[in-house]
């Protein structure tokens, strides 16, 4: 039987090269999927919860997200649908907000009743006029888009034992 004999002298070399590439080939993916995961959220001052449950979307399902700025825009994956200095001299000012949503009702899937059964998420900055807060939930509620689950953004107020 011919045994090969391993000589602990012998030094091995490896090459690290196509590790090295791996690590950074990781690296940049997990930086495009962070940012992938924040594109629908806006800078926002939130309006402070007195009573709220954690917001826990589920991953596995697209939740569409309107932000509203404090000067009345809003915005969803970045592009500004509703700018009240633009708009709100036409006769339908808030068409696209509506499009938009109907689009987005279209895609959603639908309950037993034919509704959409998923929630639509609206951020709206805590200084902004309620009125643009409304309009978006009134637009919710119209033939052919019939969104009735909707989830409005808070912040938590920070503890004062930090």
């Amino acid at each position: 039987m011919n045994l090969a004999k391993h000589d602990p002298e012998t030094d091995m070399d490896m090459n690290m090269t196509p590790m090295i590439d791996v690590v950074f080939l990781l690296i940049i993916f997990f930086m495009i999927i962070t940012d992938l995961t924040q594109q629908d959220l806006e800078d926002l001052q939130l309006p402070k919860a007195t009573a709220a449950d954690e917001d826990k979307p589920d991953p596995t399902k697209k939740r569409p997200i309107y932000n509203i700025r404090h000067t009345g825009e809003i915005i969803v994956q970045r592009e500004v649908l509703f700018d009240p200095e633009v708009d709100e001299g036409k006769p339908q000012p808030m068409e696209k907000v509506k499009k938009s949503l109907a689009a987005i009702a279209r895609e959603m899937p639908k309950a037993d009743d034919g509704f959409p059964d998923d929630p639509l998420m609206i951020r709206g900055d805590e200084s902004v006029p309620f009125k643009y807060v409304q309009q978006v939930m009134q637009l919710c509620g119209e033939k052919g888009i019939q969104i009735w689950k909707t989830q409005l953004g808070a912040s938590i107020p920070e503890s004062k034992d930090k």
